[in-house]
């Protein structure tokens, strides 16, 4: 992602305040968050494969570690609760490979994969593992961006405090009836279906169907502020 290197780092002071409460949260260390943007770019983005979100679960993983995907929601999109069950199945991952390093690259190529390619090569350490190109290039690329997020200047990108984004003022209400229909539901607040949509992306249709589970709704703080703000 080098040609998206700035926007990188543009989104980390928005998204890493979030990814960090959890990883503390679950004792993970906080460098985990970098595997996030190499899985994703910090967007909730599609890979060929079908994985979604930020830490781009497939439906099977996710579904594994209690989100709800089927054809009106997707939480791999809900980055509160996508984060937490990668911190849930990053602290499998590491009681099973004992190795923080190791973890993360089971997360890329699967614990079975990983833990074949050690049996057949007789090494228990990633650096000795001769692996797919996407799989030994994958600590790496987190170290790198790393590096380049803690010295940009010494990167050469050269970012004012005002370039990076903020995280949104919002606040939570909780759904206790359906929601027919998202678009007038938002003339009530004052906002619009755009604000909406982009805030609460796990919501894939125009409606919110209330079930035995609750869902939070995630709003602007202030009812009054301009889409711009919430489009970076």
């Amino acid at each position: 992602y080098h040609s998206k290197a700035i926007l990188i780092l543009k989104r980390s002071t928005k998204y890493f305040p979030i990814i960090e409460k959890y990883l503390k949260e679950y004792n993970i260390p906080n460098d985990f968050k970098y595997l996030a943007i190499t899985e994703s770019g910090l967007e909730n983005v599609t890979s060929p494969a079908g994985a979604k979100g930020f830490w781009q679960f497939m439906p099977k993983t996710g579904k594994a570690y209690g989100l709800e995907i089927n054809d009106h929601v997707d939480e791999r999109y809900n980055l509160e609760k996508s984060t937490k069950a990668a911190c849930e199945y990053l602290n499998k991952l590491y009681k099973k490979f004992n190795s923080w390093t190791l973890a993360a690259a089971a997360y890329n190529m699967g614990e079975n994969g990983l833990k074949k390619q050690m049996d057949k090569q007789k090494a228990s350490n990633y650096y000795d593992l001769k692996l797919n190109n996407e799989t030994s290039r994958y600590i790496f690329r987190i170290v790198a961006y790393k590096l380049i997020d803690q010295n940009p200047k010494i990167y050469g990108f050269d970012l004012n405090k005002q370039d990076y984004y903020q995280p949104l003022k919002t606040y939570n209400i909780e759904v206790t009836k359906t929601i027919d229909n998202i678009a007038e539901y938002a003339v009530t607040l004052n906002l619009n279906y755009k604000i909406i949509k982009y805030l609460n992306p796990w919501i894939l249709k125009n409606k919110i169907e209330f079930k035995e589970k609750k869902y939070i709704l995630k709003l602007p703080l202030n009812g009054s502020l301009k889409i711009k703000y919430f489009l970076k």
